[in-house]
């Protein structure tokens, strides 16, 4: 299995246009292999025990069954699609990659 970790940053006020990406994004997630293990959305700085880094607007955790799936899912044309959503509402995004010891 692959894991794989997002931390979302968005430029200001363009929530609905992200949410308008998500939403095409997110389903196609099981069409590869894949499942989105959580979605979350930290409401403050109350939220974080502990953090050096700007607090991200969204946290999400997806699992794959192989790198090779993530790859398929990062290609889909769907997805490719509305991009530009994507490119219109993320100022940054922190992708780790890894695996279940």
């Amino acid at each position: 299995m692959l894991y794989i970790t997002q931390l979302i940053y968005l430029k200001p006020g363009q929530e609905a246009i992200f949410d308008e990406f998500e939403a095409v994004a997110i389903p196609g997630i099981a069409r590869y292999n894949g499942r989105m293990l959580f979605r979350l959305r930290p409401g403050s700085a109350a939220d974080f025990i502990e953090n050096q880094i700007e607090q991200p607007y969204e946290i999400h955790l997806v699992e794959f069954a192989s790198d090779l799936d993530f790859q398929n899912f990062m290609q889909d044309e769907e997805r490719k699609r509305f991009l530009h959503l994507k490119e219109q509402s993320i100022q940054s995004v922190v992708l780790i990659k890894g695996t279940k010891l």
